[in-house]
């Protein structure tokens, strides 16, 4: 059993969802709706689990390479779009690859701030790794952000609350394909138990004032705006 990962004090941990180039920038190949707002949104949670030291555990869709013969054709074992964005890791961290076992050193989340596995699949409960984490791992929050609302968020929402977790969903972090399946999820999710929040709720308002991840026109030209308010501030 993983029942002592998390020390007693420590009451919540962030779960970021496939925060990876390929859904999160304008160039991804299956980038989301408003990914902009949505950068800057997980951006900031993350900044505050640093800063409180909460305990991360992190998810990233990784699909073999068969040299371009790719059914699903996204986050690709190799490709620059499998990658997660920078703010989403950090230095102290740890990787399991996705290869069907179970096994996971007992003090892992005592030993790094992030722990990051990979799966083959949407629902993080088809890895037996990932399974075996967050159905014994104690807490008395799970904070979800990342990609996609009506896809693994989902799977990862639903399946934690039916393993009787308290699970918060920061609905303006996470991201979404179809605005339309996202709003029958929410409802969905919060019938079934979870929290739905804001990241200023969570973390507070915040002073960033730009993305700096994204090279798609909109995000320069936002990038472009703030740094021309900061000149005209001084």
């Amino acid at each position: 059993m993983i029942l002592q990962l998390v020390r007693t004090r420590r009451k919540r941990i962030l779960v970021d969802i496939d925060t990876q180039k390929d859904f999160l920038l304008a160039e991804g190949k299956a980038c989301i709706r408003n990914h902009r707002r949505v950068l800057a949104h997980i951006r900031r949670v993350m900044a505050w689990a640093r800063l409180q030291h909460v305990p991360i555990i992190s998810t990233a869709e990784v699909y073999p390479n068969h040299n371009g013969d790719d059914p699903v054709g996204y986050c690709i074992d190799g490709t620059d779009g499998q990658k997660k964005v920078r703010y989403t890791l950090l230095s102290d961290r740890v990787i399991f690859a996705a290869d069907g076992n179970t096994d996971l050193p007992r003090d892992m989340l005592r030993r790094h701030r992030q722990v990051i596995l990979h799966k083959r699949c949407v629902d993080p409960f088809d890895e037996p790794r990932i399974d075996r984490l967050l159905s014994e791992l104690r807490a008395s929050e799970f904070v979800l952000v990342g990609t996609s609302l009506e896809g693994a968020v989902k799977m990862t929402a639903l399946g934690l609350l039916q393993r009787g977790k308290h699970v918060t969903v920061v609905i303006d972090a996470i991201g979404t394909h179809d605005k339309k399946e996202a709003n029958l999820t929410l409802r969905k999710m919060e019938t079934k138990g979870a929290r739905l929040i804001e990241t200023k709720k969570l973390a507070g308002i915040s002073h960033l004032r730009q993305v700096g991840i994204c090279d798609c026109e909109s995000c320069r030209g936002v990038g472009r705006k703030a740094a021309a308010n900061i000149t005209d501030e001084n």
